[in-house]
């Protein structure tokens, strides 16, 4: 091949790809990212703030635990302390149901590398977003767009994604949500005081 061709090739090459990262850029991210190591901001919850995310109460979302049975596992340290935990986990056996903490919609069913199997679930308040992770399975017929009320069952309790196989356990975060916010975008804020009622 002459020099010009390939000058020629390496420009096609560099259009075609510019022309993916564009097309790509605009479709929302290839894997959500992981709760446990979001770069979105964080914040422990005011008292207005656990008013307005409690919606009138809460349930706790794993069926048979009380709110003195929590942990606060919120700033624990995660991934070889690289980041913060930004969430609560709630440990229980394997296939212990999950449940809707609120009504609302269900936004997103995904699959993620950290999370494993999750759902996100933007309630009838459409500020906050719930997110349900590292599920041993979901529950029959849940669908993206499904309405559910709270307390409805959304799967089990597992260890899917980078959870450890001898803690399952559900990991629990709430998102407040900006206008116009996706389901992997928000704040989080603190769901134990929330869930303990304090």
């Amino acid at each position: 091949m002459t020099r010009l061709g390939w000058l020629l090739l390496v420009g096609f090459l560099i259009i075609v790809g510019g022309f993916v990262g564009v097309v790509k850029k605009g479709r929302g991210p290839v894997s959500a990212p992981a709760t446990t190591t979001t770069s979105s901001p964080t914040q422990s919850a005011s008292p207005a703030m656990m008013a307005a995310a409690a919606g009138g109460g809460l349930a706790i979302p794993v069926s048979g635990v009380r709110a003195d049975q929590l942990q606060d596992t919120w700033g624990d340290a995660r991934g070889d302390g690289t980041r913060q935990h930004h969430a609560i986990d709630i440990l229980a056996p394997r296939g212990t149901p999950v449940v809707a903490s609120a009504a609302g919609t269900v936004e997103k069913i995904f699959e993620s590398n950290a999370g494993g199997h999750t759902v996100y679930v933007r309630r009838d308040d459409p500020a906050f977003v719930d997110y349900y992770a590292h599920l041993d399975s979901y529950a029959p017929n849940l669908a993206e767009g499904m309405k559910v009320t709270q307390g409805q069952l959304l799967g089990a309790v597992g260890s899917t994604g980078d959870a450890s196989a001898e803690a399952p356990h559900l990991h629990y975060e709430i998102k407040q949500m900006g206008a116009g916010e996706k389901w992997w975008q928000g704040t989080e804020i603190d769901p134990y005081p929330i869930l303990h009622g304090r």
